[in-house]
């Protein structure tokens, strides 16, 4: 599975804006083959801050969102609106057993 964490900070003005475009691309990824999970969050320690937490079925799936075209141009409308770079950092991962639970 791969783990994708990513964030971005608007600008003040931006910030509705910004985070409409997020909450439409969270719905449209979760239709993508491969999309476990995909979410977006807002800091509560800074409220211009919104937090993305995906989980994808393979890389190639994750790449495969990347190529999506909406995907495309929502990544250049956050770089247009946001105070900074996004970020995003990409992990492989396995489960792990909670001990006591099943």
């Amino acid at each position: 599975m791969i783990l994708v964490h990513g964030s971005v900070t608007a600008k003040e003005s931006s910030f509705d804006e910004i985070l409409a475009l997020s909450q439409e691309h969270v719905v449209r990824s979760r239709l993508e083959p491969g999309c476990i999970a995909h979410a977006v969050h807002r800091d509560t320690e800074n409220s211009l801050r919104l937090v993305f937490v995906e989980q994808w079925e393979s890389q190639s799936a994750l790449w495969d969102h990347f190529k999506v075209p909406a995907s495309r141009v929502f990544g250049k409308a956050l770089q247009a609106l946001a105070q900074e770079a996004p970020a995003i950092v990409m992990y492989e991962a396995t489960p792990l057993q909670i001990p006591g639970k099943g």
